[in-house]
């Protein structure tokens, strides 16, 4: 049985056996309420722009830019990195996903390059894509056999590939079995949590002119859409991080990044399985944010933000918030009930919520 040791044996590292959630079960029988957040940094390079990262078992996964991934061992505090190249591109990921076996990253822009740990000790290519308008945004697996990723329109409708082998192979759906992109209508690979999957099911958050929910029932074997009252009409308007805790209860944030104190029509709720969505915390802070989720354990009550503006905390659903620091990150990821992971602009911190 192949397993992974990610990044394989060409950075002999950890193996990792058994598909393991990314968030750990806790031992707390109420929610942990937070007033304030410590920032340990674990990784600085100037040089990087850090959007995607994952976590796997006791180790952390990210792919960024100038070709650029690694993995964190926590128990030893220590990192390997290395550099992948397509000719002579360096590609810049902004999605990663994970299952028992394998890692995957997935960079933007033309050419989309899809790679996976191989079995000779260097990550093989397992997808490519070719076209002007080409544009992936987020990625992530429903279990070890089944993964989708997501784009900008090329064709008539929002990109999606998806793997039904373990991500051997993948397929672009065809628009004719998808809903009709509206014109203007795209996404942001902001953080790589424009997708959220609970089970079967699946929930993808696009942006720009039209921001709105496509959903599946069935693994993206059939697809409906879902209207959001998030801001749109402009580029950069609308939905950026979508996640939800089970499969009613979801939140959508964003914004407009040109525009970052702006906080009306940003961040929205559901709980009906995204459906319809109710504006929450309508003209107050935070105003725009790259990625959201929900806190583990918490009952569907704790959410954190964050963004390029800092780090925001909300015990009540989304109802009221509270800045707990200044600290930039674009993306976030939660171990357990207290600590998550965030990335963003040349460095990855590890973050103890108290």
């Amino acid at each position: 049985m192949k397993k992974l040791c990610f990044l394989l044996i060409l950075l002999s590292f950890a193996c990792k056996s058994d598909k393991e959630n990314s968030v750990e079960e806790s031992a707390q029988t109420e929610p942990r309420e937070f007033t304030s957040v410590e920032t340990e940094v674990i990784l600085e390079n100037d040089s990087l722009s850090i959007r995607a990262i994952e976590i796997m078992g006791s180790s952390l996964a990210f792919a960024a830019n100038n070709g650029t991934y690694g993995l964190f061992n926590s128990s030893n505090n220590t990192w390997k990195i290395n550099t992948q190249k397509f000719d002579t591109i360096s590609p810049e990921f902004r999605a990663v996903a994970s299952t028992s076996n394998d890692f995957f990253m997935l960079s933007v822009a033309n050419p989309a390059l899809l790679y996976k740990t191989g079995d000779n000790g260097e990550m093989e290519l397992v997808y490519m894509e070719e076209n002007e308008k080409v544009f992936y945004d987020s990625m992530i697996f429903w279990n070890d056999k089944e993964g989708i990723a997501m784009g900008d329109p090329t064709d008539g409708c929002i990109s999606m590939i998806i793997t039904r082998n373990g991500g051997n192979s993948w397929k672009k759906v065809d628009c004719k079995d998808l809903p009709e992109a509206a014109e203007g209508e795209a996404a942001f690979a902001a953080s790589n949590s424009n997708i959220s999957i609970k089970g079967d099911h699946t929930w993808i958050l696009t942006g720009g002119m039209k921001s709105r929910i496509l959903y599946s029932a069935d693994k993206g074997k059939n697809w409906e859409v879902f209207d959001t009252p998030l801001l749109q009409g402009e580029a950069t308007t609308g939905g950026y991080s979508v996640d939800f805790y089970d499969a009613k209860k979801g939140v959508i944030i964003g914004g407009d990044y040109t525009n970052p104190e702006g906080n009306s029509g940003n961040k929205a709720i559901t709980n009906d399985g995204g459906k319809s969505w109710q504006l929450i915390a309508e003209g107050k802070d935070p105003g725009y944010k790259s990625a959201i989720r929900f806190v583990p354990d918490s009952k569907g009550e704790g959410l954190v933000a964050t963004g390029f503006t800092g780090i925001h905390y909300s015990k009540d659903s989304g109802e009221n918030w509270e800045k707990l620091s200044d600290e930039g990150f674009y993306t976030l990821r939660f171990i357990n009930d207290s600590v998550a992971y965030a990335a963003g602009k040349g460095r990855i911190a590890k973050l103890k919520f108290q």
